[in-house]
């Protein structure tokens, strides 16, 4: 995943695409940060966590499966993935389009949405003692309500203050503004309880049910075929940020595990295979740019350094597709997956969101993925018989800057 947004420009579909892609992300990545600590509270906390197998380990005999301090802190658990995690978005969403007005109705207007299945009575009245997403009265995390609700709140507020620009009485504007930020974030409240809400929802079970049908049948690996070579369009940040992680903690937080959604274009291992293969057979003018490639990509997670590489001979994104595929096949048949989004997507974060029985599939499926790119990378190279490529790698670094829509490249070696 990207360590930023960057700003799209020029016309046509895939820089629609690309807009609409930063859009979302830009609600999603500023709130990373509130993810990963709901990621890292679960992974410690859970009855398979790092607290009680460290005292099974010391020989003491956690009571119900928990220890004191574990069941303690894992009572936030809940409240971050159901209220603090949406509103987060929803808040973001709104700032983005009108600034601090536009967030604070986001906020209000995504509470609405968030609370609508109890409000209308689909699920139990709110319980006392809540320790995972499943106590809260079977609210599971709604991100699609921040991210709807958010921006179509500020955009309402946005259009009455244009309307009411320069027409209010001198003294008058600080009160107006107050209350009709009040108004319309109520308003768009109650719109989210009984309108917005419930179509929310039943969007968010038939999205669910399609990653479970997916999951189930194994055919989720097929996804690669479409997230790798959009990374390299610089629409990583538009599936990965924007689509696959929104699902992947709802996913994650209502069966209260892990999800393999957040490994699907944050997966590190098909970009090493390719810079491995880059490296060993790739042009000999090349090769010495690719170890520090390799270091930023791997370690610091900044998938877009090796774009360029693949830009540099376009048939190598059939090794990153098959690397991915094979890596997430693997993710499926280990049991692996994430508590929490890895971003950026470097080996040092999956380790950091992994639940510890999830660590060695993880693993396994990473290298997995990496040795399928590296070997069908190496193919495609011609084991470096054939050192002719599409483009050298300041033509392809100009690529991958055009990809991005900014004028200079990020990527280099």
């Amino acid at each position: 995943m990207s360590a930023f947004t960057p700003t799209v420009t020029g016309s046509g579909p895939r820089a629609a695409i690309q807009r609409f892609g930063a859009f979302l992300a830009g609600m999603i990545m500023p709130n990373l940060g509130a993810f990963i600590a709901w990621g890292l509270i679960t992974a410690i906390t859970i009855p398979n966590g790092w607290i009680n197998l460290i005292a099974r380990g010391v020989g003491a005999i956690p009571q119900d499966g928990t220890v004191a301090f574990a069941a303690q802190v894992s009572t936030v658990v809940g409240p971050i993935i159901v209220f603090l995690l949406p509103i987060l978005i929803g808040y973001t969403g709104g700032r983005q389009v009108h600034g601090q007005r536009g967030a604070v109705v986001g906020a209000i207007a995504t509470m609405g949405a968030v609370v609508a299945p109890v409000a209308l009575g689909l699920v139990p009245p709110f319980s006392t003692g809540i320790k995972a997403p499943a106590d809260i009265t079977g609210l599971g995390p709604n991100f699609l309500a921040g991210l709807i609700m958010g921006p179509l709140a500020a955009v309402v507020l946005k259009a009455w203050d244009k309307l009411v620009d320069g027409k209010l009485a001198s003294g008058f504007e600080m009160l107006v503004d107050n209350f009709s930020a009040g108004i319309i974030g109520g308003i768009m409240a109650i719109i989210g309880i009984y309108i917005l809400g419930p179509v929310i929802n039943f969007i968010n079970g038939g999205l669910g049910a399609i990653v479970d049908v997916l999951v189930e049948s194994r055919l989720l690996p097929l996804a690669s075929i479409i997230v790798e070579p959009a990374k390299v369009l610089f629409l990583n940040n538009a599936i990965g940020n924007g689509v696959l992680v929104p699902l992947g903690i709802q996913q994650a937080g209502t069966s209260g595990g892990t999800s393999i959604l957040f490994m699907i274009e944050s997966n590190p291992g098909p970009g090493l295979g390719i810079l491995t293969a880059m490296l060993l057979f790739g042009p000999l003018a090349v090769r010495p740019t690719v170890p520090s490639a390799m270091i930023v990509h791997f370690l610091g997670g900044i998938h877009e350094i090796y774009f360029p590489y693949v830009l540099m001979k376009p048939i190598l994104v059939i090794a990153a597709i098959l690397g991915g595929g094979m890596g997430v096949l693997t993710f499926v048949l280990l049991g692996g997956g994430l508590l929490a989004a890895a971003s950026p997507g470097s080996i040092i974060a999956y380790l950091l969101v992994s639940a510890p029985s999830t660590i060695v599939p993880n693993l396994i499926g990473i290298l997995v993925s990496a040795i399928v790119a590296f070997i069908v990378g190496a193919l495609l190279l011609g084991f470096g018989r054939n050192e002719k490529v599409a483009m050298d790698l300041d033509e392809a670094n100009e690529r991958n800057a055009q990809n991005k829509g900014r004028k200079t490249a990020v990527a280099g070696g």
